[in-house]
């Protein structure tokens, strides 16, 4: 029997339309003879699309494969709040698990995943505790600091102390971390309000950019790097994949933003295997493996490396426990070229999610 797998996506966050793209993604590869999907969409506005309303976020050809697959989708909710279409969704046991291809707040840092716990729902992926601090990277990075990982230096402060006092603040990064430096949102993902500042005027640039997404920013060492990349999946023996790497082929790029990583615009190649020695490979997949169990992770995470060029250390950078699930991403990429095609990527990560589910239910301390 088929299971029923709802597919919600979209989200209120800086990442809205990299979800729509992750989300087309998993209708498109999902196994029409194990699943039936229910698309459910939320707005940028925070309003909830019923099934038929959501598939009219994706392009003619997806919406055309979709209902060749799944048939006509439902029509409930339409246009409405969450209150009006979680009742429909969740209730008399209509649906196996949920797939929340959500990036960013509200969506990847366990606001959605608490109210899964409290539906009772199976789901993809992490936590509420694993989500919000991975999520939160002032958080994650202390995680990984207890967990003996290796990381840049890096200070943080929120926009209130920016706001009221910003020569001091600037002062703090300039003892601290000094130039050139990255500036980043605290609680965001997919390089969204990412600036490297080289003096005090790109500092004040950078730091406004970054205030406009989250109350808190971080700043962390701009180091000499290449950049790797680390896939992992599994609950409590999680694996990891072969590692990948972006290549940038721009002279003078100093990162991959937004429009680098998603536009398509053939400065940057991901490469797998990563090219680094066998040694180093066992290297990336103990410390993301180390950085995944850091955070309590379940389901899936993708986890960020730098590779200095100048002393050959290896950093964590960050961990992502919804990464990116488009064509241009690397997660699935990465198991691509570990030998696992990405249906069967969503058969595993489906059943781990059921798994946990069942794993909560046995524990006597969730009924009490």
């Amino acid at each position: 029997m088929k299971k029923r797998i709802c597919v919600i996506f979209g989200g209120r966050s800086g990442e809205h339309e990299i979800s729509i793209r992750s989300a087309r993604t998993v209708l498109e590869q999902a196994d029409p003879a194990k699943y039936e999907l229910i698309p459910i969409c939320i707005e940028e506005d925070g309003r909830w699309l019923g099934p038929a309303d959501a598939l009219m976020a994706f392009d003619e050809g997806t919406q055309a494969a979709f209902r060749r697959a799944h048939g006509e989708p439902e029509r409930f909710g339409e246009g409405s709040t969450a209150l009006a279409v979680i009742p429909e969704l969740f209730g008399s046991g209509r649906i196996d698990a949920v797939f929340p291809v959500l990036h960013g707040t509200n969506g990847e840092d366990g606001t959605i995943q608490g109210l899964f716990e409290m539906a009772d729902v199976a789901y993809v992926g992490c936590g509420m505790l694993a989500s919000s601090c991975g999520m939160d990277k002032t958080v994650m990075k202390t995680l990984f600091r207890d967990a003996g990982l290796a990381q840049c230096d890096y200070v943080w402060f929120l926009r209130d102390e920016w706001n009221s006092n910003r020569d001091a603040t600037a002062a703090l990064v300039g003892e601290k971390i000094g130039f050139p430096c990255f500036v980043k949102p605290a609680n965001l993902g997919s390089s969204v309000g990412v600036s490297k500042a080289t003096d005090r005027e790109s500092l004040d640039a950078a730091i406004e950019l970054a205030a406009e997404y989250d109350r808190k920013i971080i700043v962390e060492e701009a180091v000499p790097m290449r950049e790797i990349e680390c896939a992992v999946m599994g609950n409590s023996d999680p694996r990891a994949s072969l590692p990948g790497e972006y290549i940038i082929r721009e002279a003078g790029k100093s990162f991959l933003d937004y429009t680098e990583k998603y536009a398509g615009t053939g400065n940057n190649e991901f490469v797998v295997p990563a090219p680094i020695s066998e040694a180093l490979v066992k290297k990336v997949q103990q410390m993301a493996v180390r950085a995944f169990k850091a955070i309590d992770g379940s389901g899936l995470a993708r986890v960020d490396f730098f590779l200095r060029t100048d002393n050959g250390s290896l950093l964590v950078n960050e961990i992502n426990t919804m990464p990116g699930l488009t064509d241009a991403s690397g997660f699935p990429k990465m198991w691509q070229g570990t030998g696992s095609a990405f249906p069967d990527v969503i058969d595993e990560l489906i059943r781990l999610g059921l798994e946990r589910h069942e794993d909560k239910k046995r524990n006597k301390t969730s009924r009490l």
